[in-house]
């Protein structure tokens, strides 16, 4: 991450479930204790995923837990929806693109840009289950070549004159 940026949490399978297509950067509307939350890096993206629903934008099911300090008397709802940040021509063609069969968004990352909180969200298409093997026999190969060159040069012997 560049500079004035901190990182809470990202969803690595966003990226192994999904081929995303474009990605976006919202603000999300949080209340106070659960910003205190996500700056103590706490935070799980694990099952969130985002809606357009009207002219907005709902990240649902990303689970901030109650920020311990807080206690009780600002207690809520950890998994509750929380609206996203977004220009208004952004959102229309969110509406456009989730209306076309098989395209979601997906929360990616969750991040501090310049002391806000933001949500990297990403517009992407089920992979089936045979493009996530070819995923992963490319990283795999990708990997053993690149071990491969570091060890052809200290294993090789120079040729025979």
């Amino acid at each position: 991450m560049s500079e004035g940026r901190k990182l809470v949490a990202s969803n690595r399978r966003a990226r192994y479930d999904f081929a995303l297509e474009d990605t976006w950067e919202a603000g999300i509307v949080l209340t106070g204790s659960e910003v205190k939350s996500l700056r103590g890096g706490r935070a799980s993206l694990n099952e969130a995923f985002a809606r357009v629903e009207g002219n907005e934008v709902w990240l649902e099911n990303m689970h901030i837990p109650p920020y311990e300090p807080a206690g009780k008397t600002h207690g809520y709802d950890p998994r509750r929806p929380r609206k996203l940040l977004m220009h208004k021509r952004e959102i229309q063609r969110l509406i456009g693109k989730t209306a076309e069969k098989g395209l979601t968004l997906v929360p990616v990352r969750v991040y501090f840009k310049n002391g806000l909180a933001k949500v990297e969200v990403g517009l992407g298409r089920g992979k089936a289950k045979y493009e996530k093997r070819q995923t992963l026999k490319l990283k795999e190969h990708q990997r053993e070549m690149e071990r491969g060159f570091g060890s052809a040069r200290k294993t090789t012997t120079p040729p025979a004159r």
